[in-house]
């Protein structure tokens, strides 16, 4: 199995509430249920406020690297990191556990 790790930063000035951001948001918690590929998906709000803290993050699991590539390449996926795109920057980890 393979975890995705996700975790976004919202731009300076952009806020939760932000039209674009509640698209994104529920955009991402569709795809639990779109996507075949995925075992396991979650994402929420990060509740810390630590100045270092990420704002959202998505934990999911697939099979191996051929669906991690799968839910990669899925127009689901594509469409919602092209409205994350517009509002934020993220960090990646892909590990086998």
């Amino acid at each position: 199995m393979i975890r995705h790790l996700v975790l976004f930063k919202l731009n300076d000035g952009v806020e939760r509430d932000d039209p674009r951001v509640v698209a994104g948001v529920k955009a991402f918690e569709e795809l639990g249920g779109i996507i075949p590929e995925l075992r396991f998906w979650e994402c929420a709000w990060n509740i810390s406020e630590r100045p270092i803290a990420y704002d959202y993050a998505i934990n999911s699991a697939v099979d191996d690297t051929d669906a991690l590539t799968r839910y990669l390449e899925h127009p689901a996926h594509q469409a919602g990191v092209g409205l994350w795109r517009e509002f934020a920057t993220w960090v990646i980890a892909d590990y086998e556990f």
